[in-house]
C-alpha cells in the first residue's frame, strides 16, 4: 500500500499520485511517501521517481537488516527496529523500518506494522505541523514513537525475570530452563538491535549530516540517551540472567547431591545386611544362636536392626544425613 502526503501553502493534503516536480529543490513542496510491505512493482517508484542507489533499494526491500545510517547524494538512508507488537507472545521481536531522508522529502518503508507510523499517519492531515515542520522533524517524531514503544516491552521483560527469580529461590524446578534461556535469547536480541541503533542515532546528534540542524540535533540527543538507557537495562538484563541461570543450575546440582547421599546411606546400611542374610542363607553347617533353631530367625533379624541403627546413629554424629 503507497500513501503519499504533500504539504504546500502550509497545508497538508494526501494524494494519490507523485509529481516529479515536487520533488526538485526549488519547488517549496514537502513530501512523505510511505509503503506498507510494498510489491515489486511499488517499489519501483523508489528506483524510478526518486532515484535512490540500487543497493539501498535492494536493503529497503529485504525482510531483514540491522540498523544503519548511509549517506548517498541527497538523502540518507536509516533502518531502524520497531517493536512488532504481533509477536507480543513470543518473546521479545522486532521489525526493521527504512527511512530514505532527503532536504524535501521523507521515504518510509516497512512491513505494514509500524504503530509508530500509523498513528501519524492518522493525523498528519489534521495536524499540519507534522509535515510542515520538515522531513528532519517528522523523521525525529517516527523515531522518538519507535523507541518510546520499546519502553513497555522493556518492562514486561522485567517482569517476566523477576517472576522467574522468585521461582529459582522458592520453588525451583526443572521446567524453569526452559523459560531462563527464551529470556537469555529475548535479551540477546535487544542488545542486538538497541546497540547499533544507538549508535545510528548518535551520528544524527552529532550533526555530521548537513541536513539535520542543531535543534534537530538535540531532540536526536534525547532519544540517543533513551537508547542509552535501554542498552544499560539489557546489560544488567544480561548479567540478572546468568545469576538466575547459576543459581537454578546449583540449587539443580544440590538437590541432586541430596539424592545421591541418601542413596549411598540406603546403599551402606543395606551392604552388612546384605553380607548377613547371604551368610546365614548358605546351605551349610553354621554356628547357632541361643534358643533352638525357632530362635535363629529372630536373632538375625536383631543382629541387622542393631547394625541398621548403628550406622544411622554414627552418620547422624558425622552430619551425613
Amino acid at each position: 500500500m503507497i500513501t503519499i502526503f504533500v504539504h504546500r501553502n502550509n497545508e497538508t493534503e494526501q494524494v494519490t499520485s507523485l509529481e516529479r516536480a515536487w520533488l526538485g529543490p526549488g519547488s517549496g513542496v514537502l513530501v512523505w511517501l510511505d509503503l506498507a510491505s510494498p510489491s515489486i512493482p511499488e517499489s519501483l517508484i523508489l528506483s524510478d521517481t526518486f532515484g535512490f542507489h540500487p543497493l539501498a533499494v535492494e536493503d529497503a526491500m529485504s525482510t531483514l537488516q540491522y540498523p544503519k545510517i548511509e549517506p548517498y547524494d541527497g538523502h540518507l538512508y536509516v533502518v531502524l527496529h520497531g517493536i512488532d507488537f504481533r509477536k507480543a507472545n513470543h518473546g521479545f521481536a522486532t521489525h526493521d523500518v527504512d527511512f530514505f531522508l532527503g532536504r524535501h522529502f521523507l521515504v518510509t518503508v516497512h512491513d505494514g506494522y509500524s504503530r509508530s507510523i500509523a498513528a501519524l499517519r492518522e493525523h498528519c492531515p489534521r495536524n499540519h505541523a507534522l509535515l510542515g515542520d520538515g522531513p528532519v522533524a517528522l523523521f525525529h517524531r517516527i523515531v522518538d514513537a519507535m523507541v518510546d514503544h520499546y519502553r513497555p516491552e522493556v518492562e514486561k521483560l522485567e517482569e517476566t525475570l523477576d517472576e522467574i527469580e522468585e521461582e529459582v529461590f522458592s520453588h525451583d524446578n526443572a521446567t524453569l530452563i526452559r523459560a531462563i534461556l527464551d529470556q537469555k535469547r529475548d535479551v540477546a536480541s535487544l542488545r542486538r538491535v538497541v546497540s547499533p541503533q544507538r549508535d545510528v542515532i548518535a551520528r544524527l546528534a552529532r550533526r555530521e549530516f548537513v541536513d539535520i540542524s542543531s535543534e534537530m540535533a538535540l531532540r536526536f540527543r534525547d532519544v540517543y540517551d533513551h537508547l542509552v538507557r535501554l542498552n544499560d537495562e539489557a546489560y544488567v538484563f544480561q548479567d540478572r540472567i546468568s545469576g538466575i541461570l547459576d543459581a537454578h543450575l546449583t540449587s539443580v546440582s544440590n538437590r541432586l547431591n541430596q539424592v545421591m547421599k541418601l542413596l549411598t546411606v540406603l546403599t551402606t546400611v543395606f551392604m552388612p545386611l546384605t553380607v548377613i542374610s547371604g551368610l546365614w542363607g548358605m546351605n551349610i553347617p553354621l554356628p547357632h544362636f541361643p534358643g533352638g533353631p525357632a530362635a535363629q530367625f529372630w536373632w538375625v533379624v536383631g543382629l541387622m536392626f542393631l547394625l541398621i541403627v548403628s550406622m544411622l546413629t554414627v552418620f547422624r554424629r558425622i552430619r551425613w544425613i
